[in-house]
C-alpha cells in the first residue's frame, strides 16, 4: 500500500499537524503518523525510516521546531521526496526552525513549506501532487479542489460587492 509518512519531531506538534491529516482524510489519501525526534531518538528515525519504506511510503512530511533536524536526517535516509514543515516551538516564532529545514546541503533536499498550521495543510497538498504524477483519480480530486477554491473566492467576491452597494 502506498501511503505519506508523516514523522513529528514532538507529540506537542499533533494540533498544527492534525491539519495535515485532515486534509489527507478528506482526499482518501493513506497517511502514517509517528512521533520520532532527529535528536532525542535517532536509533528510532533511522529504523522508522527502513520500515516505512518497505510498507510503501511514497513521500514524508517532517514536522519540526527549533534546530528542525528531522527533515534533513529523514532526506539524508531515503531519496523518498521530503516536505519539511517548520514549528513554531521558541522564542524566535518558527524563524530558527524555517531556516534549519529550508537550508540544507546540495544534494540533500527538502522542500519546506510556510510556518505552522498553513505549511502543514501546504504539506499535505504538496504531497498528493507528488503523488497525482502516477494517480490520475488524485489528480482530478486535486483539480476539482482548485476549481472549488476559485468558486469561493468569486462568491465572496459577490458578496463584498452586495455589501458595498
Amino acid at each position: 500500500m502506498k501511503f505519506v509518512s508523516i514523522v513529528l519531531g514532538s507529540k506537542s506538534d499533533y494540533e498544527v499537524m492534525k491539519s495535515c491529516s485532515d486534509t489527507f482524510e478528506a482526499f482518501g489519501v493513506n497517511y502514517e503518523l509517528i512521533v520520532s525526534s532527529a535528536h532525542r531518538a535517532p536509533e528510532r528515525t533511522t529504523e522508522y525510516m527502513h520500515e516505512s519504506e518497505k510498507k510503501g511510503a511514497q513521500v514524508y512530511i517532517a514536522a519540526a521546531g527549533m534546530a528542525a533536524h528531522l527533515a534533513g536526517v529523514l532526506s539524508s535516509k531515503t531519496v523518498k521526496p521530503i516536505i519539511g514543515v517548520p514549528m513554531s516551538a521558541s522564542a524566535l516564532a518558527g524563524i530558527d526552525a524555517l531556516l534549519s529545514t529550508v537550508q540544507m546541503p546540495a544534494g540533500m533536499p527538502v522542500a519546506t513549506v510556510a510556518i505552522g498550521k498553513a505549511g502543514a495543510i501546504n504539506s499535505a497538498y504538496l504531497a498528493m501532487q507528488i503523488l497525482a504524477l502516477d494517480n490520475s483519480e488524485l489528480s482530478i480530486k486535486l483539480q476539482e479542489d482548485r476549481i472549488a477554491k476559485a468558486k469561493k473566492v468569486e462568491m465572496d467576491s459577490l458578496e463584498i460587492e452586495t455589501i458595498i452597494k
